[in-house]
């Protein structure tokens, strides 16, 4: 569960993680409070830090988690119906992506990968700015500083490196807000990440390394990559780790907790390994089938996240048949902004490119625009040059 094999738990005294048998247990012990029959298992040492979560907040992250699929399953249908380029499908890491954004503040920097929409929903970003640059209308889809979360990274794990340097901002500035990256567990095999746990290490950072093991980095699985388990790799950079059950949404909650606490109060970086499970294909341009085997999707299919929660809210006599109908009424709208969104969503201009390159001018690409603009201008009135066309 938690792992810190450097000596520097940074957890306060009888906390998660500071025992000696806790920092003698290897990270291959998962942290579950949910069992996949929905059966809510009791834990001493992480207890606590979900204790306040109501049958109401367990209800909302049902909801979230739902949304969240039906999103997903709209924007797959998008890109098949030719209205987007390519789609990154989380199905399956629901619980993973719901748990740990809601256990952060608002004052906190995420910093995503591609796959991490369930995340920018929870931090307000609007469903049809989730689709921008995969309809290829954008370079982004959003204002990074309107809901602190930073640019979707498709070079795999670059955004550990920004993340790191990001909380060494935060460390400058005095606060108390914490950095969060998110990648996958391919990204443990790309020099950037190893370079970020590095510097994360040294300076003491305030940064969560958030890696959601889905066991496939496209069609390489995990055992492959790592023949250890992941989390255990933090130790040899001296951060302490947590492998947490990532179907487990209260699991997830308290382990993103502990780590972001024990940032807050200068105890540097944590690394969390969300063990879940890639149910659909790596992208919309991908086939699982090809490589991947029937029985295993079958064995995580048992496991999902959503319908685990939903079996925990039928024991405790929460999900009634009203409930239901109005998160799947919730889900609904949410697709049909997000389709209408997509699908009106107005084309840029050809002078859009010039911006948000720099935050200051810059002769250079001022003299670029200034050549594109004549070069345009050459073709003289597209409209009217089309209606000539027509006529002829």
């Amino acid at each position: 569960m938690f792992t810190d094999d450097a000596g520097k738990g940074g957890i306060s005294a009888g906390g998660p993680g500071n025992s000696a048998e806790s920092n003698r247990r290897s990270g291959g012990d998962l942290l579950q409070l949910i069992t996949p029959g929905g059966e809510r298992v009791s834990h001493p040492e992480f207890d606590p830090w979900v204790q306040d979560v109501s049958d109401d907040q367990l209800g909302s992250l049902y909801e979230d988690m739902v949304v969240i699929r039906r999103i997903d399953t709209e924007a797959t249908a998008l890109q098949r119906q030719g209205e987007l380029a390519l789609w990154p499908p989380l199905l399956g890491q629901e619980a993973s992506q719901i748990g740990s954004a809601r256990a952060l503040r608002d004052d906190d920097f995420v910093f995503p990968s591609y796959r991490d929409n369930g995340v920018a929903y929870c931090r307000g970003v609007n469903p049809e700015d989730l689709v921008k640059a995969w309809r290829g209308n954008a370079l982004a889809g959003w204002d990074p500083y309107t809901v602190n979360v930073a640019t979707q990274q498709i070079i795999i794990g670059a955004q550990t490196l920004h993340a790191t340097g990001y909380a060494m901002g935060i460390q400058n500035d005095g606060a108390d807000s914490v950095a969060v990256a998110y990648f996958g567990d391919g990204a443990t095999s790309e020099g950037d990440v190893n370079e970020a746990l590095v510097f994360a290490a040294s300076f003491q950072s305030p940064v969560v390394f958030f890696c959601q093991n889905n066991h496939w980095a496209i069609s390489e699985p995990v055992r492959l990559q790592s023949h250890i388990q992941i989390a255990d790799r933090a130790a040899g950079f001296g951060i302490p780790s947590m492998r947490v059950d990532g179907n487990d949404v209260l699991a997830v909650m308290a382990a993103t907790r502990i780590a972001t606490d024990r940032a807050r109060r200068g105890g540097g970086p944590t690394f969390i390994e969300a063990v879940t499970y890639r149910m659909g294909p790596h992208t919309t341009a991908d086939d699982p089938t090809k490589y991947r085997d029937a029985n295993e999707l079958e064995d995580w299919a048992a496991k999902d996240p959503i319908a685990r929660l939903k079996s925990l809210l039928d024991r405790k006599g929460l999900l009634t048949a009203e409930r239901e109908t109005a998160v799947a009424a919730k889900a609904d709208a949410v697709a049909k902004a997000l389709r209408s969104g997509t699908i009106n969503m107005p084309e840029p201009a050809p002078m859009d490119i010039f911006k948000h390159v720099y935050s200051t001018p810059h002769s250079p690409l001022d003299r670029q625009q200034d050549h594109y603009s004549r070069y345009l201008a050459s073709f003289g009135d597209p409209a009217e040059a089309a209606s000539e066309e027509g006529a002829r």
